[in-house]
């Protein structure tokens, strides 16, 4: 019998500047989600919860960046044909500057340990290399990050890029690409100051990738399914592993916190959740439709799909 295997990762910073109210309640309503929905078992021998309670401190589920890194090693290990794996994050995500210009907007994603300040943030290629390279491609991954700038968080070679009837307006983008370029603008006549630059130089970047993404989405290989290569210089696709990611927002959008029924939560965590329990046999694209829709009623983040191979997906969630 197919073994599942889940790590929850949920980070609320407490007590510095970039504390944050719901992650670790996200953890816990999709730890409850799984356990009760889809048949995973609590057990630390197949599920390991780790967040920033005190509790945790000077343990392996204190979220650190190397406590991070072993647990993922733990997940995609050792596993059999079959085996049905969960990884979800829930906290601080950024970006960084990538100088080997092997990104259009000069930036890569990167996810916050609760000690980012002291051992640096976690880059999509380190995590794509920790996470999807060494997996057995005959296992099946589901990802969910909901974070800031986690659109290509984890460096998947195909990206669902939706047409004229798949949920994202084309002018609403190019409206959204105008505002970046508008905000830097804004941002420098209010003074000159070498961090204003940064930011100006940061917002520019991510309008860049808006309109090289116009671009490629006349001229790339964009299969029926609206399924189309990112861009990469690694060659990913070569890895031909069975990995899906949900992840918030696209890489320029920040992903919210917010508050639903009283409790602190992340947006996309309550929306994924809120939409498999109420049909929890739908196809992957017929959950992101649901999840955006779910988010558009009031908020701006635009959840996306993306995956290790030219997949189905209309194929029927396997979790």
């Amino acid at each position: 019998m197919p073994r599942k295997k889940a790590l929850l990762i949920g980070i609320n910073y407490f007590g510095t500047e970039h504390e944050l109210n719901g992650c670790i309640n996200d953890s816990e309503n999709i730890r409850s989600f799984l356990v009760e929905e889809r048949g995973f078992s609590p057990s630390e021998r197949d599920m390991v919860m780790m967040s920033d309670i005190p509790e945790n401190e000077g343990t392996p589920f204190f979220p650190t960046g190397a406590n991070i890194m072993a647990a993922i090693s733990w997940l995609v290990t050792r596993n059999q044909p079959g085996d049905i794996l969960w990884l979800s994050y829930s906290g601080h995500g950024g970006q960084v500057r990538n100088d080997n210009g092997g990104r259009p907007s000069g930036f890569d994603d990167t996810i916050c340990p609760v000690d980012f300040r002291e051992s640096g943030q976690i880059t999509s290629e380190v995590l794509h290399r920790a996470i999807i390279s060494p997996m057995n491609p005959e296992c099946r991954l589901t990802i969910l990050f909901d974070c800031c700038h986690s659109g290509s968080a984890c460096e998947l070679p195909y990206v669902y890029r939706p047409d004229e009837e798949g949920n994202v307006n084309m002018v609403d983008t190019i409206k959204q690409g105008l505002g970046l370029i508008r905000a830097a603008e804004d941002l420098l006549e209010d003074g000159f100051s070498m961090a204003k630059v940064d930011d100006a130089k940061m917002l520019l970047g991510g309008a860049t990738d808006f309109f090289n993404g116009l671009h490629h989405r006349r001229d790339e290989d964009v299969d029926e399914d609206g399924l189309a290569p990112d861009n990469f210089e690694e060659h990913w696709e070569t890895e031909g592993k069975d990995v899906w990611m949900f992840s918030g927002c696209a890489d320029n959008q920040t992903s919210a916190d917010t508050s639903i029924a009283g409790a602190p939560t992340g947006a996309m965590s309550w929306a994924f959740v809120r939409t498999l329990r109420e049909n929890p046999e739908q196809s992957y694209i017929n959950i992101l439709q649901n999840t955006r829709e779910e988010l558009a009623q009031k908020y701006s983040q635009i959840p996306q799909l993306s995956c290790g191979g030219r997949y189905d997906l209309d194929q029927i969630l396997i979790l």
